[in-house]
């Protein structure tokens, strides 16, 4: 799936509409297979020729994943850079650039946490009255009664913009975002743009700050770089997650009087199919629940049964959750740009089950078990939580929509300083070096 990037941007910039590109591997919500000069081509390994077949197989999807989209937002795109001689650009050289400049921001403070008042404050008054800008903010933020009391905002309360979260669609009017708090969010930003993402600017105002790099302190001058363009970029890579569920309607049987009289319980008829689609940041979690049983689920790589899964669950996660749930069940930490799909185990009952990393283009589904005893729990990081059962199916693969995080200094620096400050990675008293004895002449 190669795209001349400089084109797209280009045609970006030029205001063509947002149909002129198209990503099989995004855009096919029904099915997962695209068409080319006529004929449909399977994503399964196993719709390959018999042997003896004069035809060749050929997979559809590249193992590297799909070519991100490097426009963030309605003004935001990738710098290109001349000298390049890959497809996807050295992450070193990713920079920010701005086809406009940018004029509103959505700024994502942390709920309920008295601290961030101040900072919070400070940030919309910097934004609306010295760079002029259009400020959004959630409606519930607002609400806070430090905020709704404080009769020396409300002038700068007047000019925000609000929005209430799965009931306005803000994904075209954000140029960038600036986040107030944890690692959460950063999580919350992702979820709320299920398309393209703009550049997200994350302020260290909470516990571990591991996706944050950015300290308040100076705040004014951090902000107006990245509002003239001069930014580092990385951009981690998020799963497209379809959720297709045998959907069922209970319906009380007319007529159904049994012996003693009384009218027969609800039956359930299944009247077609549920699909739910989310962008993930961190990672899916596949778990028991409140059950008992051990989960019993089964794992497809591409259309191939490659494990069943009997413990507690599975992750899959991105790179960027790696260092999150996945790290905490014993899996390899991978730097964001590293493109891959990381599959961790929780607590399995078996002492051969290992973490792996998959290439970034295979796809991966998940389905209970024929012979599982429960039913198992999915959630997409860590919200929207929800029962499978039977004949319902978890397909995930790479997004082609990345979330564009800025960087303090670069991506493998910023990277590395987070697993020092906030992880204490391999923090240890150093080892004595032997005392150097004088030789005796």
């Amino acid at each position: 799936m190669e795209m001349n990037r400089e084109k797209l941007c280009a045609s970006k910039a030029d205001g063509s509409s947002d149909s002129a590109y198209h990503c099989a591997a995004c855009h096919d919500d029904e099915e997962w297979s695209n068409t080319s000069r006529g004929r449909a081509k399977s994503r399964s390994l196993s719709a390959s020729p018999a042997l003896g077949s004069t035809k060749e197989f050929r997979r559809t999807r590249s193992l590297h994943g799909p070519c991100p989209v490097t426009t963030f937002g309605p003004k935001a795109c990738m710098l290109q850079n001349p000298k390049t001689i890959m497809h996807i650009q050295d992450p070193a050289s990713q920079r920010l650039t701005w086809n406009k400049p940018p004029k509103s921001v959505l700024v994502i403070k942390k709920i309920r946490d008295a601290s961030l008042l101040q900072p919070f404050k400070e940030l919309c008054v910097y934004l609306t009255e010295e760079n002029n800008m259009i400020v959004y903010v959630e409606k519930k933020v607002l609400e806070d009664p430090a905020i709704a009391n404080d009769d020396n905002f409300g002038p700068v309360k007047k000019k925000f913009c609000t929005f209430r979260e799965d009931y306005d669609d803000i994904s075209n009017q954000i140029d960038f975002i600036i986040c107030l708090g944890g690692d959460g969010t950063l999580l919350y930003a992702s979820s709320l743009f299920q398309g393209s993402v703009p550049p997200v600017m994350a302020f260290h105002l909470g516990s571990l700050g591991f996706l944050t790099p950015f300290n308040f302190e100076n705040f004014q001058s951090q902000v107006t770089q990245v509002i003239e363009g001069n930014a580092a970029l990385v951009l981690r890579s998020r799963l497209k997650v379809k959720v297709v569920k045998e959907h069922r309607e209970k319906m009380t049987v007319q007529n159904g009087i049994e012996e003693n009289g009384v009218v027969s319980t609800n039956i359930e008829k299944e009247v077609g199919k549920q699909i739910m689609q989310y962008q993930v940041l961190n990672e899916v979690v596949v778990d028991r629940g409140p059950s008992s049983y051990l989960s019993n689920v089964d794992v497809f790589l591409d259309g191939h049964l490659i494990t069943t899964v009997q413990g507690d669950g599975v992750i899959v996660s991105t790179p960027t959750g790696s260092t999150a749930y996945a790290a905490a069940a014993g899996a390899s930490m991978i730097h964001p740009n590293v493109p891959a799909i990381m599959i961790t185990p929780i607590c399995p009952h078996s002492l051969s089950f290992r973490p792996i990393v998959v290439p970034a283009g295979v796809e991966l589904k998940i389905m209970l078990s024929p012979d599982a005893r429960n039913t198992a729990w999915v959630s997409f990081d860590g919200r929207k939580r929800q029962e499978i059962c039977h004949g319902d199916s978890i397909s995930i693969t790479t997004s082609c929509y990345p979330l564009p995080s800025i960087c303090f200094r670069d991506p493998v620096s910023d990277w590395f300083e987070s697993l020092a400050e906030c992880l204490h990675w391999n923090v240890r008293k150093k080892q004595n070096n032997f005392a150097v004895e004088e030789e005796e002449f």
